[in-house]
């Protein structure tokens, strides 16, 4: 069928005039040529990067690149151990990189399992079983209960047909499909009940339908194709390293030149002023930053385990932490995704099922009908099993004490009259010690017009106008706010005739019945509002039930806006309307794709949720695609960096408070490792100034980096949360790593390299012998101190001195390890350095600890605002 034409939109002859094809199939010899023309009914993979590209490509990274080049320095200069140990920092992000990498490429594979074997077909006029990847437009198809929909089919024929959409449409209940409907609209995937798509399930029923699309032109052949079209996102953290080591390289250069220079200047020999420039240049760079990296990420990613959600990507878990707005489904994440009946208007009151008090007759007869017009029932556990409404009626009746069991063994079930889609209604005819009695639900309307009666109380009276615009009138306000209501009647008979059922009947009332919000989801959401994050409910169910969800939630739920008025807008208006709008009804996956790529260039950092195959383009384009790992499909799980074990939104927020910590410590690694190295570089770079030979040789500033980038910074990683991790606005994502701590750089960086340049002058000037000694013995405190005082950015250390006991024993671990270079010979001769008196140590500790204390007072002074 051309692209132009619309199938929903036709009816059954038109449908089969356009794809040149009868209600006898076609013949054997035109599916030939039409399979040559259309090509199989597959869907078809685009090219694949090669294994050696993927691992190639973690290669290029600006910051890899100079730890790569600092590593064959480091060899040069005959230090193999930092050589070797940097070397395998590089090839373990390499690898790990290109494991998570090779996993993102894995989401076509789930989606080609949707795919159905064999399937059967009209040819020739007979019934034949052919492969499904023959299948060819002007097909006919025969469909049963249990079946896969092989292709996109417009229904010629159906029988009580119902067909579980949720792989495309998101939403969990069966659809009723009627081949009669013609729409004259355009209309959402979710309202097209003439069609069936290629993924979905026959739960009932059965039907012929015309195949209309096949292979890549199917609804599920577009999802195929946005998904190997859209591209993922760098995650905010490799974009802000990006950017520092970009300038961190520059100022290396530059600074090591410099040192260099000044030396050669100074007298220094060319060769010595080299190595020394090398050295420090080696030294300037955050070594151990990969390795904290993913440490952090790595342990983050099992605390994540542990509140329910599974880490797919690493890079993943820092990301969650800069998220600013969350897209999530309605059903099954912000709600129960269990249908539960919550109200029951009688014609003569209102009765709420969560404060029944007692059980009179009218509302025992309307219970009896819901639980014995009702093919649900109860397993031997006691749990309801069958059809999501259906269950929901059961439940409501044997939770005011009427059993089914008990129920139908004094009023058995002789005959019924199935629920189909044209008369939206379902009766069943029971026995009765003299008599026999029928019971039957339906749609509101639907029931009006087989009622002549309505019961008040113990009495019938005849249903006049006044009593059907009474029952319409609630049953609008009742619908507004989210309820799905089914009306409820029953008839006496004399004899079982069952042409008697649907007339004459007596109407009981209404029930009200909806997918409840999740009592978490609503603390969730207003958690998430006071940490400066959006919530947007993106959903395609009707736009009532999203409102009436939305305002139980507590999100603003005043403008809905539908996939039909997104098919109206362009980019640039939509650009806009992301801004003001949180709740979408009635979407497409195109449409889901767009609102993620509208508030993305609008400088957010967006989580997406999903669990349908329709779901998968939008979870691989936002930076944190979400899957339900309870309801959700093969497909969204590949193309998702999470996977949330419960399906619960709660759990989303908790990832997300999980992710700012793991940031959090990541940023207070940066911080500290800078602030000490740039303290070494003034210390280098100053001290020469003043007549002090070079304060360090190139070996001992290698051990300084060594040691205060290794374990004391890995185990920084594990720092707990602080108090006001989720009250506090997310960094900009356009923010340099470095910007908002740059002043506290600065300053103690410039504090500490002056205090070590003016002790070298003066244990230099005084002539200590072991004065490099000493040096080293303050450098390797203050790093000590440096990494203690940033456990966090705004309590003193105090208050959260016991809150990271690896990191102390870190910490007193590298100190006994310079004790041993002090004074063990082996490492005085390798080291260059001799013993310490007690009054030398003790100077070098005291020096040491200052800029802890002077950490603590920038602290206390930035609460007052003076300093930030």
């Amino acid at each position: 069928m051309g692209s132009a034409t619309q199938p929903f939109k036709l009816t059954v002859e038109e449908a089969l005039s356009v794809t040149g094809s009868s209600l006898q199939g076609l013949s054997s010899a035109e599916a030939g040529l039409r399979l040559a023309k259309y090509g199989p009914n597959a869907l078809v993979e685009k090219s694949r990067r090669s294994r050696l590209a993927i691992l190639l490509e973690q290669f290029t990274d600006v910051f890899v690149i100079i730890l790569i080049v600092a590593a064959l320095v480091s060899a040069f200069i005959g230090d193999i151990t930092d050589s070797l140990t940097i070397f395998a920092i590089v090839v373990l992000n390499a690898l790990l990189g290109y494991s998570q990498e090779s996993k993102a490429e894995q989401a076509m594979a789930a989606l080609r399992k949707l795919a159905v074997p064999r399937v059967r077909v009209i040819r020739d006029g007979n019934v034949a079983e052919v492969p499904a990847t023959e299948l060819v437009p002007g097909d006919i198809v025969l469909l049963e209960a249990g079946q896969m929909v092989p292709a996109d089919c417009r229904l010629i024929e159906t029988a009580n047909l119902k067909i579980q959409e949720s792989a495309l449409t998101g939403e969990a209940e069966a659809v009723d499909k009627s081949a009669n409907f013609v729409a004259e609209d355009d209309l959402p995937l979710g309202d097209r009940s003439n069609m069936a798509f290629m993924g979905t399930v026959v739960t009932y029923g059965r039907a012929q339908a015309l195949v209309v699309a096949t292979g890549m032109q199917t609804e599920l052949g577009r999802i195929a194709s946005l998904l190997q079209e859209v591209s993922t996102e760098p995650t905010p953290l490799q974009r802000r390293l990006a950017s520092l080591a970009e300038k961190l390289l520059k100022a290396i250069l530059i600074i090591a030149t410099l040192i260099a220079a000044l030396g050669i200047f100074r007298g220094e020999s060319v060769a010595t002023m080299l190595m020394l420039g090398v050295s420090i240049a080696v030294a300037a760079v955050p070594e151990a930053l990969p390795a904290v990296l993913t440490i952090t990420l790595a342990l983050g990613a099992q605390r994540m385990l542990k509140r329910n959600a599974l880490i797919r990507k690493l890079q993943a878990v820092e990301t969650l932490g800069s998220v600013t707005v969350i897209c999530s489904d309605k059903t099954g994440t912000l709600t129960e995704n269990r249908q539960t009946a919550v109200v029951i208007d009688l014609p003569d009151r209102e009765i709420s099922l969560d404060g029944v008090a007692s059980v009179d007759a009218s509302l025992e007869l309307l219970l009896t009908a819901i639980a014995l017009c009702n093919d649900a029932s109860t397993d031997t556990k006691g749990d309801p099993v069958g059809d999501p409404t259906e269950t929901a009626l059961l439940v409501a009746a044997e939770r005011l004490g009427l059993r089914k069991r008990v129920l139908e063994s004094s009023l058995p079930r002789i005959a019924e009259k199935p629920f189909d889609s044209e008369r939206k209604r379902m009766s069943t005819l029971h026995a009765a010690q003299d008599h026999y009695i029928s019971f039957t639900k339906g749609a509101v309307d639907s029931m009006l017009d087989v009622c002549s009666g309505v019961a008040v109380g113990t009495e019938v009276f005849p249903i006049d106008d006044v009593q059907r615009s009474k029952i319409l009138r609630i049953l609008e306000q009742r619908s507004a706010s989210g309820l799905r209501i089914l009306g409820v009647g029953y008839r006496k008979h004399l004899r079982p005739d069952t042409t008697e059922l649907e007339t004459d009947l007596t109407f009981l009332g209404m029930i009200g019945i909806i997918d409840p919000p999740r009592p978490e989801a609503k603390t969730a959401i207003a958690k998430c509002r006071t940490a400066g994050i959006r919530t947007l409910m993106i959903t395609g169910d009707h736009p009532l039930t999203a409102a009436a969800i939305a305002k139980q939630l507590g999100l603003p739920s005043d403008k809905v806006v539908t996939g039909l008025r997104l098919q109206a807008t362009d980019d640039a208006e939509l650009e806009k309307l992301v801004l003001d709008v949180s709740i979408y009804a009635r979407v497409s996956p195109e449409h889901k794709l767009r609102i993620v790529q509208a508030l993305q260039k609008n400088g957010h950092i967006v989580a997406m949720t999903g669990d349908g195959v329709n779901d998968a383009p939008a979870l691989k384009r936002a930076n944190i695609g979400v899957a339900m790992g309870i309801t959700g499909t093969d497909v969204s799980k590949e193309a998702s960096d999470v996977v949330l074990l419960d399906d619960n939104f709660a759990t989303i927020v908790a990832a997300v408070e999980e992710g700012r910590v793991i940031y959090d410590n990541i940023r207070k690694y940066i911080k500290q490792t800078l602030t000490g190295n740039s303290a070494a570089i003034w210390l280098m770079v100053f001290a020469p100034v003043l007549g002090v030979p070079l304060p360090l040789t190139p070996i001992q500033i290698l051990w300084v980096n060594l040691v205060a980038d290794g374990l004391p910074s890995v185990t920084l990683g594990l720092e707990p949360a602080e108090r006001d991790i989720m009250t506090r606005p997310p960094l900009d994502p356009n923010e340099s790593i470095f910007k908002p701590m740059a002043g506290r750089i600065i300053a103690m960086s410039l504090l500490l390299g002056m205090l070590l340049v003016v002790e070298a002058f003066y244990l230099y000037s005084e002539g200590f012998a072991n004065w490099q000694t000493i040096l080293l013995t303050t450098l390797i405190v203050s790093r000590m101190s440096l990494i203690l005082s940033a456990k966090s950015w705004n309590e003193s250390l105090f208050t959260r001195f016991l809150t990271n006991v690896p990191l102390l024993g870190a910490v007193a671990l590298t100190l006994l390890l310079q004790l041993a270079i002090v004074y063990l010979p082996i490492f005085n001769r390798l080291f260059g350095t001799l013993p310490l008196a007690v009054t030398e140590l003790i100077l070098a500790c005291v020096l040491g600890l200052l800029p802890l204390a002077a950490a603590e007072i920038f602290k206390l002074l930035a609460k007052r605002n003076i300093f930030s």
